[in-house]
């Protein structure tokens, strides 16, 4: 091996050996003529260009049906240290909402896939009523890494039972394409009746209705089905798919004190008994795989705040590491693994406020191990 060769490597390998947090902000409140950003997403496409979508409120940091919400993006050429200026992916119209970016890679073409719902003027999850397009699930495909992408395509009719949920929701991020080629989509819908009052174990009062679903395609998104519903209260969720091939969902709950894992042995069409899932308040998190460990991302503490990372080495039956990414405001977060191997966090991150900055976060398994 020609010397420079070598201490080029020997360069790359010494770096990665030591512990690496690296932070840089991404989409910052105020800026762009937006109210605010939330709810991120991050993937690796095929030439390993960063893609880091959020939603730009205009008007208040409110959800769908409070105001103007566009669909944004930023890309990253150098693994996350220097991002572009903001591109806009979706503008669905005055006081419309474009949420729930969760992009995807098919592999075998290198085509990126954004997934996203668009609500109309006043609709959010709770008021959307069957039998109307309140609610609407649409996607776009790029061919040139996230540059440009491809007009929009209506799935509505095949995300939800139209004449019978009053909406359906996606991720936000969690989206795979499995060793088989399928690719898969996190959702979760509600009936015409977002929620009840009533008694669930030890629990006693506002009891959402949401469950989790996937929507999948064989044919690398000409067409796409809906899996079963699974058998729990749920809502925003991610997956991974194991070393057996089985596909692990992690679920947002509706109630109580910890999440929900539930598993698919036939690729998200019906799901097993739910397990009891990490212990933490409700909040969209994230989970990917990194080699033999499964990753996971979200806030430990009370208010959204204590942003770790947690890993299994046992297929996510036990999360017995955590570290400590940020200490202060922390909520939503999404994983992808960089193309040098390490690890990047999207995530709404406040220093003296909740949400003032989505962030994207970058470090490495010495971090992880604590090297």
């Amino acid at each position: 091996m020609p010397i420079r060769v070598f201490c080029l490597v020997f360069s790359c390998l010494s770096a990665l050996a030591q512990p690496l947090l690296t932070h840089a902000d991404v989409f910052r409140a105020g800026v762009g003529g937006y109210h605010s950003y939330r709810i991120p997403a991050l993937l690796t496409a095929a030439n390993g260009s960063l893609l880091a979508f959020a939603e730009a409120r205009r008007d208040n940091r409110g959800d769908p049906g409070n105001g103007d919400i566009d669909l944004v993006l930023s890309r990253s050429s150098d693994q996350g240290r220097t991002w572009t200026s903001l591109q806009l992916v979706d503008d669905p119209g005055e006081k419309w909402s474009a949420s729930n970016p969760t992009p995807l890679l098919d592999r075998s073409s290198g085509r990126v896939w954004i997934f996203y719902n668009r609500w109309e003027p006043g609709f959010g999850t709770d008021r959307s009523q069957p039998g109307t397009t309140q609610n609407q699930m649409w996607a776009r495909t790029s061919d040139d890494h996230g540059v440009t992408w491809s007009t929009a395509r209506d799935l509505t009719r095949d995300s939800r039972e139209f004449d019978h949920w009053g909406a359906m929701f996606l991720g936000p991020g969690g989206a795979i394409q499995a060793k088989s080629g399928r690719l898969l989509l996190p959702t979760s819908m509600k009936t015409d009746v977002f929620s009840v009052q009533g008694t669930v174990g030890s629990f006693t009062g506002t009891i959402g209705l949401m469950r989790a679903y996937v929507i999948y395609s064989d044919d690398h998104g000409e067409t796409w089905k809906r899996g079963a519903l699974v058998p729990a209260l749920t809502n925003e969720n991610q997956l991974v798919e194991l070393a057996d091939g089985n596909i692990l969902m992690d679920a947002r709950q509706n109630n109580g004190d910890h999440r929900w894992f539930l598993t698919s042995s036939d690729g998200g069409q019906t799901w097993l008994r739910p397990r009891v899932g990490l212990a933490v308040s409700a909040v969209a998190t994230a989970i990917e795989r990194f080699d033999k460990l499964l990753l996971w991302t979200g806030p430990t503490l009370a208010n959204r705040q204590n942003l770790v990372i947690r890993m299994s080495h046992d297929e996510g039956q036990t999360w017995a590491q955590e570290r400590v990414v940020y200490g202060g405001f922390a909520a939503y977060s999404d994983l992808a693994i960089l193309a040098d191997s390490t690890i990047g966090i999207l995530w709404e991150r406040g220093s003296t406020a909740p949400y003032q900055t989505i962030t994207f976060t970058r470090c490495n398994r010495a971090f992880l191990e604590g090297r």
